[in-house]
């Protein structure tokens, strides 16, 4: 995709004060919710053009290409935005585990039947999976 459409998008976002923007990933054929990371200006723009996911990672201070040291890459299908602006929506293809514990999704923590309980299998092992 273009610049240009890059551009229309990233002009109609709300930024925070540290110039980013929230981003959930979704599995696209299956409506699974992946991950929830952040995403600047410039992220956006690599996303929306190369069609592969991109965030800012605030630990690194630097552009996070999704998979770019462990395969673990996510394709985008659809880039979406809330009414407010202020929020992302990636429908994607993941390729293996989205999450760097080894699990498919980051949202494996959950409270069921008024307990805690941990909801997926570690799928990999999480050394292998940080990128």
């Amino acid at each position: 995709m273009s610049n240009d459409v890059a551009d229309k998008v990233i002009e109609q976002l709300a930024f925070n004060e540290d110039g980013l923007v929230p981003a959930i990933a979704q599995q696209a054929d299956t409506g699974e919710i992946l991950m929830m990371a952040w995403m600047n200006a410039d992220a956006v723009r690599e996303t929306i053009v190369t069609g592969r996911v991109c965030y800012w990672s605030r630990s690194r201070a630097a552009l996070w290409r999704k998979g770019e040291t462990s395969g673990q890459v996510q394709e985008l299908r659809e880039f979406r935005w809330d009414c407010d602006n202020d929020t992302i929506l990636l429908q994607v293809d993941q390729t293996g585990v989205a999450c760097h514990t080894g699990r498919r999704s980051c949202f494996f923590n959950a409270v069921r039947n008024g307990e805690i309980q941990v909801i997926a299998d570690v799928e990999k092992d999480p050394g292998e999976l940080y990128s």
